[in-house]
C-alpha cells in the first residue's frame, strides 16, 4: 500500500472523528425513542435559459413530483461498510427534498434553498458521501448540501457546484464526498472505492460523441480547426501527434470524422456555441449572458460601421487619423434616411435593426482605450513605444542583448546567413556617448526579437496579402531607467531561397520630414510582429492552450477531495469552455483570428512551430527573467533576483505576485505532505504528472527539462506554475489587449505594404501626406473593426470574476491550517496592490506612467474590491483563464 502519512495520528483521529456522542446533541430532532432524524439544507439552482426561468421545465418537473419522482440523497457513511454493498460505505435510507413543488422560484437565474430530512442510523457513524439521484425530467445545479447536528460530528458541510441530469442519463451513481481533505492512502475504507470509481467514470472510454450529460474529461488533437467543405484554402494541417506540428492536447468532443476529410473533426454550425465540454466547465448563466452580450454588442459595432463604409469615398481604408478616433468619440454616422432603411431592412434580427436609428444619430461607439485617454498622440512617441516593451500588453518578450550584432539560432544550412546587418555605425550615434562594447559589458543594451520566429513563415505568409518583416529592435537603457530605440532592422528571405539568407533593412530613429515618417512605419512594422507574436504565443498557446491538458488531467487523476485537486481547481474555471469557443470561431479556418492577425492561414502551424521549443520550468517568472538575461540572482534581494533594469513593471510586479503564489503553495503542500517520501507514494500525483507529461504534452514527452515530481520542492514548483500561468501571467498578456491595443494605430496586426522605396509613387504619398500613407500601411478598417471588436469582449472581467485570493466558498476545506494560510496569503496580496499603487504614485519611476499617463495595473491583484467590479477595468487578476 505504500507509505501513509501520520497514519496512527490520523487513524486515532477518525476514531475520534467518529466516536457516538455520550450525550444528546443540542437541537436532534426525534421522532420517538427509537427514531432519530437530522435536519438538511440543499442549496441548488433549477434549470434555466440564461436569465429567464425555463417554465416547461419547471412545470414538467413539478408533475414529476406529484407521481413521486423527485430528487433524493443517501448517505455513505464513512466509518463503517456493509457486506451487502461490496463492503463500500453503508447506505443510509433515501430522503427526498422537500415542498419543491410549493417553493417559489425566483424570477431571475438564482439559488432556491430545500429542505431534507434523514431517518438517522446510529450504525452509520459520521458520513463521507452521499448518493444524489434526479427523477425530474431537468438537470439541476448542485451548490451544496449542508448537514445540521450529525451525531458525533454536529454540522456537516458538502461544496457540490455541479450539475446534475436527471438519473437515466448516467450508467452509475452521482457521488458527492465532504469538504474534508484526503490523500489517497487516508481516504476511509469505506469510501475508498467510490473515489475510485469516480475517476474512472471522468476518464469514459474514449468512444463516441460525447453529449452534454456526459462528465468525460479526455484528449483529442487540434484537428477540428479546417472547414474542408469550403475547399483548399480552408484546409490546415492537426496539430498535435507529430513532429511536423506538436501542440498541446485539447478536451475530445467525441465528434465524427469530416466526410471530405477523415483527418479532420467534423464541426459544428459555426454561430453555435454548443461544443462539448464536460457540463460543469461550462460558463454559469451569469457569465454566459455577459459574454454574449458583449458579443452582440461587438457584432454590431462591426456591422454598422461596415455598412456605412459603403458611402465613404475609400472603401475600407480610415482617410484620416480622426477617422479612427471618431469610432470612440462619436461613433459613425450614416449620410442619409434612404442608406439607413436599406441597412435597416437587410438586418436580420429586430432588436438589431431598432438600434439603427432614423433621427440621424451616431450610432454605437467603442469606449475609449486608455492609451490616448489622456493624450491623442502620445503613443507615436519613441518613449512610449518604448515603455510599452516594459509595460504594456505584450512585456515577456524584450531580452538583454549579449553578443553584438545579434545572432540567429536558425540552422544555416535551411536558412543561410541570418546574421544581423546591424553595425556599430548604426547606433553608437545615438548611444548618448557609449561604445558597444561598453554598453554590452555594463548591461545597457537590450534586443526586442522577431527575427527567428518569423522568417522560417514569411515568405509563405506574404504570398498572402499581408506583407510584412521580420525585425530586431534594438534599446539603450538610460540612466533614468527608460528605453532609448536605437535602430529597428527589417528583414526578407532572400528572393533567390530561404538558404542564401535574409535581405535587411536598417533604419534608425528620426523625427522630422520623410526621415521621420520612414522611422514611424518602421515602429509599426515591428509592432505588427509583437502584436502577432503576442496573439499567438504568448496569449494563446502560452496560457489557453498550454494549461488545457493539465485541467483534462487533474479531472481524470485527481479526486475531488485530493488535497492538490483542492489547491488546483479554482484555477481551471472557464477556461476548457472558452477554448473551446475559440476553436468554433477564432482561431479555425477563416477565423477571427485568422482574419486580422498577420499570419493569417499560417497562425496556428506557426505558434506549433514555437511551441516545440516550449519548456514547462521556464514558464516559472523567475526562471524565465534570467533567461532573457533580464535578472541574475542575488541573494540580497528580497525576490532572490536583481533586476537589469530595475523600472521594469511587469517583473516588479510579477516578481511579488509569484512570491505570493509560491508562499502560500508551499505553506499548503508542506501540510499535507510532511516529507518527499509522501509525494512519492502518493498514487495519484504520480499518475496525474505521468499522464500530463505522456499524454496532455505528449508530443514533448521525451524532453529531459520535465521535473519528476517525486519530492515535496518539485510539487510545490509545479503548482506555482500552473496557478501563476493562469492567473497572474495569462492577466498581463490579457486584459490590457483593450487599454493599449483598442486603438489599432499603436499595436497594428497587420501591415499590407512594404515600407516604400524611394521614386515610387508610395514614398512620395508618404512625404505628402503620412499620415494617409501610414493607414494604408497598417490594418485596414473592416480588420480594425473585427480585432477591436474582438478584444473589447476578451478584455472585460465578468461580472462574477473571481479574482486570486479569492474563492467562491469560505469552506472549501475543513483543515484550519491551509484556511489560515490561505488567509494569509489573501493579506500579502492586498498589501502588494498598495505598493503597486505607492510605485504608480512615484514620479520617479518613468516606466510606470509613460507620456500616455497610463498607470500600470495589470498585476494589481484586485482583491480589495469585493464588489468585484467587471468590464474594461485594466486590472485584476482572475483566478484562472476565464475569457
Amino acid at each position: 500500500m505504500g507509505y501513509c502519512p501520520s497514519s496512527k495520528m490520523f487513524n486515532k483521529a477518525m476514531v475520534k472523528f467518529c466516536a457516538k456522542p455520550k450525550t444528546k446533541a443540542k437541537g436532534m430532532v426525534e421522532e420517538s425513542k427509537e427514531k432519530k432524524k437530522i435536519k438538511g439544507t440543499v442549496v441548488l439552482m433549477k434549470k434555466n435559459v440564461l436569465d429567464m426561468n425555463d417554465l416547461k421545465a419547471s412545470l414538467l418537473d413539478r408533475v414529476h413530483e406529484l407521481l413521486g419522482k423527485g430528487i433524493s440523497l443517501q448517505l455513505i457513511s464513512a466509518v463503517n461498510t456493509d457486506p451487502a454493498n461490496g463492503m463500500q460505505g453503508k447506505l443510509g435510507k433515501p430522503a427526498y427534498l422537500e415542498k419543491w413543488v410549493a417553493t417559489i422560484t425566483p424570477l431571475t437565474a438564482g439559488e432556491t434553498r430545500f429542505s431534507v430530512t434523514f431517518d438517522w442510523d446510529e450504525s452509520m457513524g459520521v458520513p463521507g458521501a452521499f448518493i444524489i439521484k434526479n427523477h425530474h425530467h431537468s438537470q439541476i445545479y448542485l451548490r451544496t448540501v449542508t448537514l445540521e447536528d450529525v451525531p458525533g460530528h454536529g454540522r456537516l458541510h458538502f461544496v457540490c457546484n455541479s450539475w446534475v441530469y436527471p438519473a437515466h442519463r448516467y450508467k452509475y451513481d452521482r457521488v458527492f464526498f465532504s469538504n474534508k481533505t484526503y490523500l489517497p492512502c487516508q481516504t476511509p475504507e469505506p469510501l475508498r472505492k467510490y473515489r475510485e470509481e469516480e475517476l474512472v467514470n471522468l476518464r469514459g472510454n474514449g468512444k463516441g460523441k460525447l453529449k452534454e450529460w456526459d462528465r468525460v474529461y479526455d484528449y483529442d488533437y487540434y484537428n477540428d480547426l479546417a472547414m474542408p467543405e469550403k475547399g483548399v484554402k480552408f484546409t490546415r494541417p492537426v496539430l498535435g501527434g507529430s513532429l511536423e506540428c506538436p501542440y498541446p492536447r485539447r478536451g475530445r468532443t467525441g465528434r465524427k470524422p469530416h466526410k471530405k476529410d477523415p483527418n479532420t473533426e467534423s464541426r459544428l454550425f459555426l454561430l453555435s456555441l454548443n461544443i462539448y465540454v464536460p457540463r460543469d466547465e461550462r460558463f454559469n448563466l451569469v457569465k454566459f449572458s455577459d459574454f454574449l452580450a458583449y458579443a452582440l454588442k461587438s457584432l454590431f459595432q462591426i456591422l454598422i460601421p461596415e455598412i456605412a463604409a459603403v458611402c465613404d469615398k475609400t472603401f475600407n481604408e480610415f482617410d484620416s487619423f480622426q477617422d479612427v478616433l471618431d469610432l470612440y468619440e462619436g461613433g459613425i454616422k450614416l449620410p442619409n434616411d434612404a442608406t439607413i432603411k436599406k441597412i435597416r431592412d437587410c438586418l436580420p434580427w429586430e432588436m438589431i435593426r431598432e438600434l439603427v436609428r432614423n433621427d440621424g444619430e451616431r450610432l454605437m461607439k467603442f469606449p475609449m482605450p486608455a492609451v490616448i485617454k489622456e493624450d491623442r498622440s502620445a503613443w507615436r512617441t519613441d518613449e512610449e513605444f518604448a515603455r510599452e516593451t516594459l509595460a504594456g500588453v505584450n512585456p515577456v518578450i524584450i531580452s538583454r542583448l549579449q553578443e553584438f550584432p545579434p545572432a540567429s539560432k536558425l540552422d544555416p544550412k535551411a536558412y543561410g546567413n541570418q546574421k544581423s546587418t546591424i553595425t556599430k555605425e548604426h547606433i553608437e550615434r545615438n548611444m548618448n556617448g557609449l561604445t558597444v562594447e561598453e554598453a554590452l559589458e555594463r548591461n545597457k543594451l537590450f534586443i526586442l526579437n522577431h527575427h527567428d520566429a518569423l522568417m522560417p513563415y514569411l515568405r509563405r505568409i506574404n504570398s498572402t496579402s499581408t506583407k510584412t518583416y521580420a525585425t530586431r529592435t534594438l534599446f539603450l537603457l538610460q540612466d533614468d531607467d527608460t528605453l532609448k530605440p536605437l535602430v529597428i532592422e527589417l528583414s526578407l528571405p532572400h528572393p533567390q531561397g530561404d538558404s542564401h539568407g535574409a535581405v535587411s533593412k536598417v533604419f534608425t530613429p528620426a523625427e522630422d520630414g520623410i526621415e521621420g515618417s520612414v522611422w514611424q512605419l518602421a515602429k509599426a512594422y515591428a509592432a505588427v510582429n509583437d502584436s502577432g507574436y503576442h496573439q499567438l504565443v504568448c496569449h494563446w498557446l502560452n496560457t489557453h492552450a498550454v494549461i488545457e491538458p493539465f485541467i483534462i488531467a487533474s479531472n481524470r487523476q485527481l479526486s475531488v477531495v485530493h488535497p492538490i485537486y483542492k489547491l488546483l481547481h479554482p484555477h481551471f474555471r472557464d477556461t476548457m469552455n472558452i477554448n473551446a469557443l475559440a476553436r468554433q470561431t477564432l482561431i479555425n479556418a477563416g477565423g477571427v483570428l485568422e482574419l486580422t492577425v498577420f499570419p493569417g492561414k499560417y497562425a496556428l502551424e506557426m505558434s506549433a512551430t514555437i511551441y516545440r521549443n516550449w519548456v514547462f520550468t521556464d514558464q516559472a517568472l523567475p526562471v524565465d527573467l534570467i533567461k532573457r538575461g533580464i535578472a541574475i540572482p542575488d541573494s540580497s534581494c528580497p525576490s532572490g533576483l536583481k533586476l537589469l533594469i530595475e523600472d521594469y513593471p511587469y517583473a516588479v510586479d510579477g516578481l511579488e505576485i509569484w512570491s505570493a503564489i509560491e508562499t502560500w503553495v508551499s505553506e499548503y503542500c508542506s501540510f499535507y505532505y510532511a516529507s518527499d517520501e509522501v509525494v512519492k507514494e502518493d498514487t495519484e500525483i504520480q499518475t496525474w504528472w505521468t499522464e500530463i507529461r505522456n499524454e496532455g504534452h505528449g508530443d514533448l514527452k521525451d524532453e529531459p527539462w520535465w521535473p519528476e515530481v517525486k519530492t515535496r520542492s518539485e510539487l510545490i514548483q509545479a503548482c506555482t506554475i500552473i496557478i501563476w500561468i493562469a492567473s497572474a501571467f495569462h492577466a498581463a498578456v490579457n486584459f490590457g489587449q483593450y487599454p493599449y491595443a483598442g486603438y489599432l494605430p499603436n499595436r497594428p496586426t497587420v501591415s499590407r505594404r512594404f515600407m516604400p522605396e524611394p521614386g515610387t509613387a508610395e514614398y512620395d504619398e508618404l512625404e505628402k501626406d503620412p499620415d494617409l500613407a501610414f493607414l494604408k500601411t497598417i490594418t485596414a478598417q473592416f480588420q480594425t473593426l473585427l480585432g477591436v471588436s474582438l478584444i473589447e469582449v476578451l478584455s472585460r472581467h465578468s461580472a462574477d470574476e473571481i479574482y486570486l485570493g479569492q474563492r467562491d466558498t469560505p469552506e472549501w476545506t475543513t483543515d484550519a491550517e491551509p484556511l489560515a494560510a490561505f488567509e494569509r496569503f489573501g493579506k500579502k496580496l492586498l498589501e502588494i496592490e498598495n505598493r503597486i499603487m505607492e510605485r504608480n504614485n512615484d514620479n520617479r519611476l518613468k516606466n510606470r506612467i509613460g507620456p500616455v499617463k497610463m498607470p500600470y495595473t495589470l498585476l494589481y491583484p484586485n482583491t480589495s474590491d469585493y464588489s468585484r467590479e467587471g468590464g474594461l477595468t485594466g486590472k485584476g487578476i482572475p483566478n484562472s483563464i476565464s475569457i
